[in-house]
């Protein structure tokens, strides 16, 4: 599974990417606005500094202008992945741009009908939406499974990306599915190695390791 990191914080991007734990990166407009960073110069950075797909969001909603906007954020980089929202207007540009050569991010999906239409417009990424079919009392993971289930009967492409990531078990439950992408906050990222016994078993080593009076260095 390839991890994504669903931010547009430099910083935080560079710290994950120095453990090999960094594939790519997501973003989306509210992600920009909390960076307070200019759009094409943060996603810049963020392209210098990760070898993977790095999403960009266009903020049009005509199909015409998003592909005018997938343009010219295609020119930022070569790892870019131009995201459009899962409506007629972005599966249209999402066609136009995919048969340009450019990688397509397909979000906001939140149904397999809609995951279908984004595999049979050629989109590299589907971005189902786990976090916010949970905040509506529906298992975003059944989504997940679901997606899958219809991409491996007909060989679609497709990589699902599961995105609106909450939680560990979130992460945990997409791989057991199959999930090709998981993108997820850097805090939610940092989480995956925490392990109640993992600390307890650290302490008593050290303690151990004291009352041998030992130096390594």
């Amino acid at each position: 599974m390839k991890f994504f990191v669903d931010s547009a914080e430099i910083d935080a991007i560079a710290e994950l990417n120095e453990t090999g734990m960094v594939d790519g990166v997501t973003t989306n407009p509210s992600l920009i606005l909390k960076s307070g960073r200019d759009i094409l110069e943060v996603t810049k950075e963020i392209c210098d500094l990760v070898e993977g797909p790095v999403s960009a969001e266009v903020v049009a909603t005509e199909a015409d202008a998003m592909i005018t906007e997938g343009r010219k954020l295609a020119k930022i980089a070569n790892n870019i992945a131009v995201k459009v929202p899962l409506t007629w207007a972005g599966l249209k540009a999402c066609k136009t741009l995919t048969d340009e050569g450019q990688m397509v991010n397909v979000t906001l999906c939140f149904s397999v009908n809609q995951a279908l239409l984004a595999a049979k417009a050629g989109a590299t990424f589907i971005s189902p939406f786990i976090g916010r079919l949970d905040d509506i009392n529906l298992d975003g993971m059944d989504l997940i499974a679901d997606i899958r289930n219809v991409y491996d009967n007909y060989g679609f492409e497709t990589e699902i990306l599961a995105a609106s990531i909450r939680s560990v078990n979130h992460i945990a439950d997409s791989a057991r599915i199959g999930a090709d992408v998981i993108t997820a906050p850097p805090s939610v990222l940092k989480k995956l190695a925490d392990h109640p016994l993992t600390d307890k078993g650290l302490e008593a080593f050290l303690s151990d390791w004291a009352k041998t009076g030992q130096q390594i260095l």
